[in-house]
């Protein structure tokens, strides 16, 4: 399994609009061997909120047949010259393989 981790600083009082934008359904989620996509808020700071979504694929090779898709490279033909909105402070990306999953007594959906 590969899991994708965005974390997106922004200013206080923006994380929603992050939210929203990584919550919507689009071309990403009927590609194959994505297993699922997490949005994540942490308010704790004082000065800014950060949104991390996260991305589980069922291999590296799915990931990539994703990042060089029609779709993904036109994504970011559109988004080409666009400045990112003022209350977006940083972007960080990270990939990790993962190596162990161990499963708690609730295996259910959480939401």
């Amino acid at each position: 399994m590969l899991v994708q981790t965005r974390t997106i600083t922004v200013t206080k009082g923006h994380a929603d609009q992050v939210v929203a934008r990584f919550s919507e359904p689009g071309v990403l989620d009927k590609r194959d061997g994505l297993i699922d996509v997490s949005v994540m808020v942490n308010k704790r700071s004082k000065e800014t909120e950060e949104v991390m979504v996260i991305i589980r694929w069922e291999s590296e090779e799915a990931w990539k047949n994703w990042e060089k898709s029609p779709e993904h490279l036109q994504g970011h033909r559109d988004s080409r010259g666009q400045t990112p909105p003022d209350y977006i402070l940083d972007t960080v990306v990270h990939m990790y393989d993962v190596k162990a999953v161990r499963n708690g007594q609730f295996q259910g959906q959480q939401t």
